[in-house]
């Protein structure tokens, strides 16, 4: 049994959240300080994680990611990754943090079978790093992009939110931190998913606006053989030089009807998009005692209601309940 929704797409990446937790205060992601985080006794365990893993890749899952919060701070991260790392059919394992913890992890989360990470930095600079993530962190962020390096942890994927009016100005200095450093820098447009003010046309900064500027100083060339399922589009450029430049246009160019991906929160609901307004409890299930087969029934359900699109551009956009730290990034 496959997991396939109702438009014919076939579910083949999955994204787990290990915790909501995060030493960070991106504000497009964490809104508030008096943030209450889930109990850890409603968080899936380790067992309940591999089992799920299992049921997904029996089902067609491919790509497993692991997310947050900040999934770093998940206790004895290495041990899971190592089990996951086990399950046959599973083709790709990777990771999402914010670099905060690599100095540290890198070397065992290769060691026990991570492939790669992708590293959220959203300034080259100090002060609008502490701006963004109202941390004092910036200098251990880019330590932890060298310890992946270190590590073997590759292609080093950095993820960058551009805001008008804060960091839209270095996005020439990514491009040219992606040259000298031979990184994946990916663009990632402002989500309305903060649950703050902040969001909005005139701080939206169009990846086509960044493509476009980027190209005028360092020309681009599409990649060659791109993934038609990537929410990237990635360029490489003319001159030969190492490095990459991606665009995550979710919000002027979504890539919704290619998308086969699925998401598992912290707290064990799956959801079938970043913006669905329905989440659905397969932990309960689980510790209801459901068999594997009732599971891979209450996922293929699921899974049949996945949304067409999100809706941003058409007006039809309801922005879900929780933020990106409790959904998973």
């Amino acid at each position: 049994m496959l997991l396939t929704d109702s438009h014919l797409r076939q579910m083949q990446s999955l994204r787990i959240s290990v915790t909501d937790r995060c030493n960070l205060r991106c504000f497009y992601c964490i809104p508030r300080e008096d943030i209450e985080w889930l109990p850890r006794n409603h968080l899936l365990d380790f067992d309940e994680i591999e089992r799920l893993a299992r049921l997904f890749v029996s089902a067609g899952i491919r790509k497993i990611r692991l997310t947050g919060g900040e999934p770093l701070l998940r206790r004895d991260l290495p041990h899971l990754v190592e089990r996951l790392g086990k399950i046959s059919g599973l083709e790709d394992l990777a990771l999402t943090t914010n670099g905060t913890q690599l100095v540290a992890l890198a070397e065992p989360l290769a060691k026990a079978g991570l492939k790669r990470v992708n590293i959220s930095l959203d300034s080259l600079r100090s002060e609008t790093f502490f701006q963004m993530t109202r941390r004092d962190l910036h200098q251990q962020v880019l330590d932890g992009i060298v310890a992946a390096e270190s590590a073997g942890l590759l292609p080093i994927r950095l993820n960058v939110v551009l805001i008008r009016g804060l960091n839209e100005v270095e996005m020439l200095d990514f491009a040219r931190f992606a040259r000298a450093r031979a990184y994946q820098v990916r663009f990632i447009e402002f989500m309305p998913l903060e649950h703050g003010e902040r969001w909005g046309k005139d701080v939206l900064v169009p990846g086509h606006e960044v493509r476009a500027k980027i190209d005028a100083v360092f020309p681009l060339v599409p990649e060659a053989d791109p993934d038609p399922h990537s929410p990237s589009r990635n360029w490489v450029f003319r001159d030969g030089a190492p490095g990459q430049i991606g665009f995550i246009d979710s919000v002027t160019q979504p890539f919704c009807s290619a998308c086969n991906r699925i998401r598992l929160t912290a707290d064990g609901k799956l959801r079938t998009c970043l913006f669905s307004l329905q989440e659905h409890d397969l932990l309960a299930q689980m510790r209801k005692g459901a068999s594997d087969e009732e599971l891979l029934d209450f996922m293929q359900r699921v899974v049949l209601t996945k949304e067409k699109k999100h809706g941003i551009s058409d007006g039809l956009y309801v922005k879900p309940k929780r933020t990106m730290s409790a959904i998973g990034g």
